[in-house]
């Protein structure tokens, strides 16, 4: 199986995922910590976590699956949600947590 499949089966195959550097308990970049954090206050108590820096493939292959330069990556119901910054902005508007909701 190619990499972009396995990213479409893993996105497909729980309703959050995050593709983050690091785990959710030791999280190696800042803005995984944050994307961590505000699925937290969001109410959401189980998320499927991607570490990229344990796959270079996937590393590269979730850039390009979402046409998204950068990680973290939020996918809610298989749906590609953005990164931090988009994620900070849902946040602060309530919309995140609407989305997390409808889960």
């Amino acid at each position: 199986m190619d990499t972009q499949e396995r990213i479409k089966q893993t996105v497909t195959g729980s309703p959050v995922v995050l593709f983050m550097k690091g785990t959710p308990t030791f999280p190696q970049c800042g803005f995984s910590a944050k994307a961590i954090q505000l699925l937290k206050m969001s109410g959401v108590t189980e998320v499927t976590t991607v570490n990229v820096l344990e796959d270079p493939e996937v590393r590269q292959g979730i850039k390009e699956f979402a046409n998204w330069p950068t990680i973290p990556q939020l996918y809610v119901n298989g749906e590609f949600i953005g990164g931090t910054d988009i994620m900070t902005e849902m946040y602060q508007s309530g919309e995140l947590q609407q989305v997390l909701g409808a889960k």
